[in-house]
């Protein structure tokens, strides 16, 4: 079906509601999954037809018509589009039946998917009316020069819209300047539309999920289904249906627009922030706090919030100087429908259902934005006040570690962000984590409760068994688990008997099987600079950073590369740590199994090998003295043809290059000349 845009365009001017409201729902419906081609989708098709014209070095004539009708086809499209988002913009600052504007803003919605039709929907006036209808603020944004009556702002969109399009001569697969031109607001924007924000998932930097599949028409493409199918089961048409008041879905799809704005903007970025929009978001939040059940809304205020914070560094100071962690913990706290025991401790009710699909993703945005807001504070000394701050934060992160949600997945990603903040948060804070007495069935080491460790390791566990994005998903619990166990012994003691128990079997490598430790060893020699640092000290730390202990549990050979970085390969004890941390002395005891075989084992394996003949078995002081010297010169060859470079531990155990063998050892360089190219011959 094509939308008459241009006709819903005459029915406002006109002022006809009533199919202004008729034709705006078949706008939605049609276009309610879909989202319009962007300038990068459109310059590589112009590329593929262009290499086919390349390749068949002729054009058919009908073809090439074709293509100049396409080019007008998507240029009026697009100028329907900007001057529909131009005229509704308009129109919500009429007086607009409370039906209607929900209509209007939900095309809106679509529109905002698509960058090129930004240009109306980032001045100042067009944020300042959205956020209006959103509730963020109440300022009065020249109401009163918006009338029905205004005729010439609605002739003129007319009288462009009846104009000729003139395309300019294709050559190549040159740009479309004239889209530019049109909306000098964007040339900022992503190279990426955006989608709706129902559609999109940002742990930190997510781009929309999109079908590459096109859709009927060659003006859009059809959108994934998203996280909307497991958070509301109805359709867009049916908000009435789920309880939601007129002014709660009005304000719902004013978010969705802001949102998908802030995300697709940058200028819009800018302005939000020049116009201190976020002071009338922080309000809204602070006062859905008391609201029970939360309204419907609220997650779309939270995802705004989410993304302003995480586009705009200033903006997460401001919320942070604002009361934002005790407002967003306040906000946490009614999600989980917290009950206090002790100061620091919440109680936990074994029999409590699992947490609902829509609390679990406000709790997830919840703790997205606590860690914008905060993770500038992880190497900071806290205050007094902030110390305490954030320590009824992380008793309350402790039920998000232990809790479970409806759906595993949900669990998954709420227990991810969650190790994510307690990354972010001061170290000396997460002593909470341990101060809750034992309780019967709980893990624990020397009477600390280790519940909350035990969930992390669990946690941990199961990012090594995925497999995917494997950065992105361990080095948060990795480091996070290092900082605790170089704070807390009693942390330290449990997670090394969960990681590395006492040595038994060494008969195969340190990095071969399936077990915990196993896999971290493997994750040492990782391409990853970063990944394997953090894997090598979380098993340094458990190895209370002694070399020797070190090297028998993980082998020289994946010790190598952190003992190289640290300064360690003399085997001396480190000089240099990354924190102040005081081990006790009690050594590590032996295992009866391991003192059998331990003068067998290899050490730079880690393992015990089999034995090997003997290569110079049979061979008399003269033939071993002559092999070692051939041996010194195939080397010495090498490394002054810049093919191996010698290297030596000097007294700091760092590595580094040897002035290079002598010559005394070395026959007349004549012979040895000869020698090598005899030795060359025979390889």
């Amino acid at each position: 079906m094509v939308v008459d845009i241009e006709g819903i365009i005459r029915c406002i001017r006109h002022g006809d509601v009533s199919s202004v409201h008729t034709q705006l729902q078949e706008f939605n419906t049609e276009y309610a999954q879909c989202f319009f081609f962007d300038a990068e989708e459109r310059d590589r098709r112009k590329q593929r037809k262009l290499e086919e014209f390349r390749k068949n070095k002729v054009r058919d004539s009908t073809e090439s018509d074709s293509d100049y009708d396409v080019n007008d086809q998507e240029d009026r499209g697009l100028l329907l589009r900007q001057s529909l988002a131009a005229v509704l913009v308009r129109f919500i600052r009429t007086e607009v039946p409370c039906h209607l504007l929900r209509v209007t803003l939900r095309t809106l919605r679509i529109l905002s998917r698509d960058k090129r039709v930004l240009g109306p929907l980032v001045t100042d006036d067009a944020l300042l009316t959205l956020a209006k209808a959103a509730g963020l603020t109440t300022n009065e944004t020249n109401d009163n020069a918006v009338t029905n009556s205004d005729s010439d702002f609605y002739d003129n969109i007319i009288s462009s819209l009846t104009e000729d399009i003139k395309i300019p001569p294709r050559c190549g697969d040159a740009d479309d300047d004239s889209n530019q031109d049109r909306s000098t607001f964007e040339d900022d924007a992503r190279s990426e539309a955006c989608s709706d924000p129902d559609s999109i998932s940002l742990p930190g930097s997510h781009r929309p999920s999109i079908d590459a599949t096109h859709r009927g028409s060659i003006h859009h493409k059809e959108l994934e289904r998203g996280r909307k199918d497991r958070r509301e089961s109805k359709m867009e048409d049916d908000y009435e249906e789920d309880g939601s008041s007129g002014d709660e879905v009005q304000r719902k799809e004013a978010l969705k627009v802001l949102c998908n704005l802030v995300y697709n903007s940058t200028w819009a970025q800018e302005r939000f922030s020049a116009l201190r929009l976020i002071c009338g978001l922080r309000e809204r939040l602070s006062s859905s706090i008391s609201c029970s059940p939360p309204s419907s809304v609220q997650f779309y205020e939270l995802r705004l919030t989410f993304l302003v914070t995480a586009l705009r560094p200033e903006l997460s100071t401001q919320l942070q100087q604002e009361a934002g962690v005790s407002i967003l913990s306040a906000a946490l706290e009614g999600c989980l429908e917290v009950q206090w025991k002790e100061q620091y401790e919440c109680t936990l009710d074994p029999m409590a259902p699992p947490i609902s699909l829509e609390a679990s993703q406000r709790i997830i945005e919840i703790l997205k934005i606590l860690f914008n807001v905060t993770h500038r504070s992880h190497r900071e000394a806290p205050t007094e006040s902030d110390a305490a701050l954030y320590r009824h934060l992380v008793a309350i992160l402790r039920l998000c570690m232990l809790r479970k949600c409806e759906i595993p997945e949900d669990t998954d990603e709420l227990q991810g962000h969650t190790v994510n903040l307690l990354s972010a948060l001061p170290l000396q804070c997460l002593d909470v984590l341990l101060m809750v007495p034992l309780e019967p069935d709980s893990e624990q080491c020397h009477g600390v409760n280790m519940a909350c460790v035990h969930n992390l390791l669990l946690f941990m566990e199961r990012r090594l068994e995925s497999g995917d994005r494997v950065k992105e998903k361990l080095t948060p619990i990795l480091n996070l688990l290092t900082e605790s166990c170089r704070a807390h012994k009693e942390t330290r003691h449990y997670i090394r008997e969960y990681i590395l128990p006492p040595l038994r079997d060494v008969s195969q490598r340190p990095e071969e099987g399936c077990t915990v430790k196993s896999r971290l060893i493997r994750l040492m020699t990782h391409l990853d600079t970063d990944l394997k640092h953090c894997a090598a000290d979380l098993i340094f730390v458990l190895c209370k950073e002694n070399v020797r202990r070190f090297v028998k549990y993980t082998g020289y050979g994946n010790a190598a590369g952190l003992l190289a970085t640290r300064g360690l390969l003399g085997g001396s004890t480190s000089r240099t740590t990354c924190s102040e941390t005081l081990y006790s002395s009690d050594s590590d005891s032996d295992t009866e199994e391991y003192r059998q075989v331990k003068d067998r084992v290899n050490p730079v394996t880690g393992r015990v090998e089999a034995e090997l003949p003997d290569p110079m078995e049979g061979m008399t002081e003269e033939e071993k003295e002559e092999e070692a010297k051939r041996l010194i010169r195939i080397f010495n060859k090498m490394s002054r043809d810049n093919i191996i470079q010698p290297m030596g531990v000097d007294a700091d155990g760092k590595l580094v290059p040897m002035a290079g063998l002598r010559e005394d050892c070395l026959i007349e360089e004549s012979t040895s000349d000869n020698d090598m190219d005899q030795v060359d011959k025979n390889q």
